[in-house]
Formats: structure tokens, C-alpha cells, sequence
């Protein structure tokens, strides 16, 4: 066989694969109808104007492929190429990113800071797992709602938190705090709260207004126990059927959206807050030092346990390296 007739046999193999439809089945947890989720549809319907219909982004919206980590093991299996998941479901592929949910250890402004500096190993990490990360987006500060205004954080021994199943840190974390974990699916948040097996719940508060939360734990601790942030994942080996030339295209697309989320996220959690309050939610003032004290007792459950220990420390180092310039006082020229 003749070289040419062999590099024409390739040329035309790669041009068929080329013209083959990419379709990527997508679950999130995000509501139907929320911010999220239309931004996502906007992210596929990009993606599909861009290829001409040759990549498709099917969205599961909602819960309806299951908790987070149920996703995650459909994409091991091929039910699912793709998830739009917090740091907490991210887990299951990769640990690092659940720094960021340790209590006590970021707030909004650190985490803008310190995102785009362990952004690319992350993305490393994860990529090795067999998933490319198609954007982070903030999610927003977690607040802890319950059916009891606890001022303190000894007075929320009392209560009964919800734990995510999947999260291996989270048990031993809220123990370490004094608290008692119950381990649940997302999905059942609702039923639990009904029921009383859970009375406190620890999340955005954009989140809660819209899944109406609020309607079962009515008091807010006025303070950030800690930041959530998510990411869009796709398996690399779908990702990857994807002609090279176009994949920066949709990953500038997929940023965009990211990028957008985090303008978003802000005003959806302040403005979520001040609806709730209109509808019955009431805000609990407390002192924040005695809350950082009790959130930072649980880093142990964190550092080597859930999170690699030279991440940990090197994330620990940035911090403080970010809120010391943050309290810097500022040059005049």
C-alpha cells in the first residue's frame, strides 16, 4: 500500500470521526428554572451553535440523577459524561478542592483571591482521575439554618446537622466542633427536616430559598461557616472525541459561564436573604470570633484525612499570606 493511499485512509478516518455527534448527558443538583441551571442551558446551546449540533448538552436538573456522588459513579459507568457538582461531590474524583468547605478557613473575598493560584493543580488532579474540568464557579458562603436560634456555638450542640453522605470529613468535622452529624443524601433534606431527624442544615442561602429550606429551618446564624464552590466536569474520553482545534473554543465558552456564575452569586445569596426574611426567616446575630474558635477545631478532620497534607499547608500558607495583605494598610502614592 502505497504511502499515499495511507495518509489519505487517515485523513478521511479522522475527518468521519470529526463529523461524529458528541452528546453529553449532564446532572446537576441545580433547581430547575433556577439561575444556574438557565446558565448552564445557555453554556449547551453555545456549545451546539459552535459545532453546528455536533456537540450536544443534555441537562438532568434537579436531583433527578440523584445526589452528587450518585452522579460522579454514573459518569464511572457511562449513564452519565458529564456534572455540575460542588467541591463536596467533587470529592469523589479528587479531594482537593474541599478546602475550601473546611469551616472557618475562607470567606468570599479569600477564596476570589486564592482560586486562580490552585486552580491548575486541582484541574491536574483531576484531570489524572479521567475528567477535565470545564470551569469553577463560586457557589457562595455556606450559613447554617435551623428550627432553633442558636447564638452560640455550644448552644448548636443541641442540634442536629446534616451531614452529606459522601463527605468523609464532615462527621468527624462536626464532631470535632461539638455538633451531632447525620449522614443523609441531599435529596432527603426535605423529608428529614419535616420528620425532625435533622433540625440543621449548612448551606448557600440562595440554595435554601430556592429549594424552601427556610420553610423548615427558620433561624439563620448570622455568620459564614465556610465557602462552597463548584465545577462543571466531562470524562476525558468523551471530552477528548471532541476535534482539538474545537475544545479551547467550548472550554472559553464554559468559562464565560463560570465567570458569570461568580457575578452572579452574590447578589442571588444577598438578595435570597432578603427574600426569606419577607417570607418568615429570621437572622440570629452573633459574635464571630467565638464561631471562627469552634470552626477551626474541626481542621484536623480535614488536613491528610480528606485533604492531601501538602495541599492543605501550602493553602493554609496562601491564606494567611492573602489576609495579611488584605489588612495591609494601603500605599499612598
Amino acid at each position: 500500500m502505497s504511502r499515499f493511499v495511507v495518509a489519505l485512509i487517515m485523513v478521511l478516518g479522522w475527518s468521519a470521526r470529526a463529523e461524529d455527534t458528541v452528546t453529553i448527558k449532564l446532572g446537576t443538583l441545580a433547581p430547575v428554572g433556577s439561575t444556574w441551571h438557565a446558565l448552564l442551558k445557555e453554556m449547551g446551546e453555545r456549545f451546539s451553535e459552535l459545532t453546528q449540533g455536533k456537540v450536544k448538552v443534555k441537562i438532568y436538573a434537579g436531583g433527578t440523577q440523584g445526589a452528587e456522588g450518585d452522579m460522579v459513579r454514573k459518569m464511572g459507568v457511562g449513564q452519565l459524561q458529564a456534572a455540575s457538582i460542588s467541591n463536596v461531590g467533587m470529592h469523589d474524583i479528587s479531594p482537593e478542592s474541599m478546602i475550601f468547605t473546611a469551616p472557618g478557613m475562607v470567606d468570599e473575598a479569600l477564596t476570589s483571591a486564592l482560586l486562580p493560584q490552585v486552580m491548575g493543580k486541582m484541574n491536574a488532579a483531576i484531570e489524572a482521575h479521567g475528567y477535565v474540568v470545564l470551569h469553577w464557579a463560586q457557589v457562595g458562603s455556606v450559613r447554617v439554618f435551623c428550627k432553633k436560634p442558636y447564638k452560640t456555638p455550644e448552644e448548636a450542640a443541641d442540634g442536629k446537622f446534616f451531614a452529606w453522605d459522601g463527605d468523609p470529613g464532615s462527621v468527624e468535622a462536626f464532631k470535632l466542633m461539638g455538633w451531632r452529624p447525620v449522614v443523609l443524601s441531599s435529596t432527603d433534606i426535605l423529608p428529614s427536616l419535616d420528620t425532625g431527624m435533622i433540625t440543621c442544615v449548612t448551606q448557600a442561602p440562595a440554595y435554601v430559598l430556592t429549594t424552601r429550606l427556610f420553610e423548615r429551618a427558620t433561624y439563620m446564624i448570622d455568620y459564614p461557616i465556610a465557602y462552597m464552590i463548584g465545577a462543571t466536569v466531562v470524562k476525558k474520553d468523551v471530552w477528548d472525541k471532541i476535534p482539538a482545534e474545537t475544545r479551547p473554543k467550548l472550554l472559553a465558552i464554559a468559562k464565560e459561564y463560570g465567570a458569570r456564575v461568580d457575578t452572579e452569586v452574590k447578589r442571588l445569596n444577598d438578595d435570597a436573604v432578603t427574600a426569606m426574611k419577607k417570607q418568615g426567616l429570621n437572622i440570629v446575630p452573633v459574635e464571630s470570633p467565638a464561631w471562627d474558635r469552634v470552626a477551626m477545631k474541626s481542621w484536623p478532620a480535614v488536613r491528610g484525612k480528606v485533604v492531601p497534607v501538602e495541599f492543605f499547608d501550602e493553602f493554609v500558607k496562601l491564606r494567611d499570606a492573602a489576609k495579611k495583605a488584605a489588612a495591609a494598610p494601603a500605599q499612598t502614592p
